[in-house]
């Protein structure tokens, strides 16, 4: 399969967030401001992309050669946890604004189904290594993407008559779910992914 088609595929036909819905917890927490959201979009994209890669790994040079193949859930979960720490550290030490912006969405990462929903949808696929790598890190950016947009219109909204009872929770649903309802106009670019 081409790469193109599996990076427009995952970024914007099949979206992980507004087609699949997974990793809406920090979809809904982070995107109230754009600064937070693109730093939680870059920390999810290095996961993603690095989860891909080591998972491919683990998967087809230990766990099948080995007959393991009941160990990939846990295996593919020890790996994203890992991940997700190294993030934690550098965010912590590098860019200590960002950290604290993120606030308790950055260890959610670590239980952030998307992450291993991308993992597992990789490993059903059968792609070879770079295929999975370029799965990943469109995945990711998917995921920034939608996170991105949300922000944006958060943002706007702030300045925005919402009526008492839609204000908070209600308008950002109805917000996310036309979001989808946009996203869903690609699906007829490119079939599969």
């Amino acid at each position: 399969m081409s790469l193109f088609i599996i990076i427009i595929a995952t970024v914007l036909v099949n979206n992980f967030v507004l087609s699949y819905f997974l990793g809406i917890c920090p979809f809904l927490g982070v995107s109230g401001k754009a600064s937070s959201a693109i730093g939680m979009g870059f920390a999810v994209t290095f996961v993603m992309t690095f989860t891909a890669a080591i998972t491919w790994l683990i998967k087809y040079k230990i766990l099948i050669p080995f007959h393991l193949p009941f160990l990939e859930y846990v295996s593919f979960i020890l790996i994203i946890a890992s991940l997700v720490q190294f993030v934690e550290m550098f965010l912590k030490k590098s860019v200590p604004g960002l950290y604290r912006a993120l606030g308790i969405y950055l260890p959610l990462i670590t239980t952030n189904c998307a992450i291993l929903g991308m993992a597992l949808l990789g490993s059903l696929r059968n792609y070879n290594f770079i295929e999975n790598l370029v799965f990943g890190f469109g995945a990711g950016i998917g995921f920034t993407l939608a996170l991105v947009i949300m922000a944006g219109i958060r943002e706007e909204l702030e300045f925005a008559d919402v009526p008492k009872p839609l204000q908070g929770a209600g308008i950002t649903l109805i917000l996310a779910g036309l979001l989808a309802l946009a996203f869903m106009g690609f699906s007829g670019m490119i079939s599969g992914g």
